[in-house]
């Protein structure tokens, strides 16, 4: 059979969105025309989830409300509460918090509306409720107790207090609210094509939603990221260069290198490797930091290829106290303001997502009564 140059749809243009852009000859990125790099550090991760969402970075008011209406999302339905903690025995986080959205589904008020403000008072409260739902299923899990939600704080701010039981330095906040914002969009990655096909059928948000998650839980598409931190954990701080060509020398994939789209560096993992030294430096243990570097450099002078996303976010999250298992449920808190801003694009300009297949089994087969087979 001949090769197939459009397999996993590569190059195919599957919709028309305004959300974001990748110049992946150039490395950029940019969130409705905003260059990543002129965001990241700078606009908060409730400001980027506005311009998502709504179409502009919010004024004053317009975020005051905006994070208003995130508090009061916050809330979760008692039936969610309810199977919680079955759900953290039975369940690894991804599957969890498959199961857990699509459980607060069920209570949502808007949950049999598929208009425009529906949708907009659903996305508010997906994003509010997941930092809530990954935070609550790890206090499950652990029996650890649970700090509640301040409504003074903001989302990246709560999500540390939740999960490690501490009140977060502004450093570690600031750091974390960056990586939100670097991870909120990423044009038609597979979780966000997932979202939009559920979405054309004029499913509903939540639906759309557990069909993205499910598609990240997929070790080729979430998952790179802990499995970045569990190499690292699994060699000696001086064995990098030779377990990397140990590695490579066997045909194994180092993960966190290399992109489908960028053929440069991605222009997100510039500024998680300068987090990464920063949060290490000021712990006072880097180790982990230099031996990424390291890592980078090797896999560059033996493959050509430059880190992505996951490689520096995988050490971020580490210093700032994430559990290891958790990381792909923290880009899935982040991706859920882009997640939700494609289904409402989708949404307001719908077409069904139908595309063809080419066809490589037998032909002309003749049926044959089931005693002569």
């Amino acid at each position: 059979m001949a090769d197939n140059p459009t397999k996993g749809l590569a190059d195919v243009v599957a919709a028309s969105t305004a959300l974001s852009d990748i110049d992946g000859k150039a490395g950029r990125l940019f969130y409705r025309g905003y260059d990543i790099h002129d965001l990241a550090g700078r606009t908060s991760f409730e400001e980027t989830a506005h311009l998502l969402q709504h179409g502009t970075l919010p004024t004053r008011q317009q975020l005051a409300d905006y994070g208003a209406e995130l508090v009061r999302g916050r809330t979760l339905g008692a039936l969610v509460e309810a199977n919680v903690a079955e759900i953290a025995e039975k369940q690894g986080p991804m599957e969890a918090l498959r199961t857990l959205v699509s459980l607060a589904g069920a209570e949502d008020p808007d949950k049999d509306s598929n208009e425009a403000e529906a949708n907009c008072r659903k996305a508010a409260r997906l994003t509010a409720q997941q930092p809530i739902l990954v935070a609550r299923y790890h206090a499950a899990r652990t029996g650890a107790p649970l700090r509640e939600p301040d409504p003074e704080l903001s989302v990246a701010a709560n999500f540390l207090l939740q999960i490690t039981g501490r009140v977060p330095d502004q450093h570690a906040v600031d750091v974390f609210d960056a990586c939100l914002v670097l991870h909120a969009d990423h044009t038609m990655n597979a979780s966000t094509f997932a979202a939009r096909v559920c979405a054309a059928t004029l499913s509903d948000m939540h639906s759309a939603i557990v069909a993205a998650i499910g598609t990240l839980k997929g070790p080729l598409h979430g998952g790179a990221n802990e499995q970045v931190m569990r190499t690292l954990e699994s060699i000696p701080a001086d064995g990098v260069a030779q377990a990397v060509r140990d590695k490579l020398a066997r045909g194994e994939k180092i993960m966190g290198f290399g992109h489908r789209v960028y053929k440069t560096e991605d222009p997100r993992a510039t500024h998680l490797r300068k987090m990464s030294r920063e949060l290490g430096e000021a712990g006072g243990d880097d180790t982990y930091y230099r031996m990424s570097k390291e890592m980078e450099e090797v896999v560059f002078a033996e493959k050509g290829l430059y880190p992505n996303v996951d490689f520096y976010a995988a050490t971020v999250y580490h210093y700032l106290g994430i559990p290891t298992d958790l990381f792909t449920p923290v880009f899935s808190v982040s991706r859920m303001s882009g997640w939700t801003a494609h289904v409402i694009e989708q949404h307001a300009d719908n077409r069904l997502i139908r595309p063809d297949s080419e066809y490589i089994g037998q032909r002309d087969q003749k049926w044959v009564p089931i005693d002569e087979r």
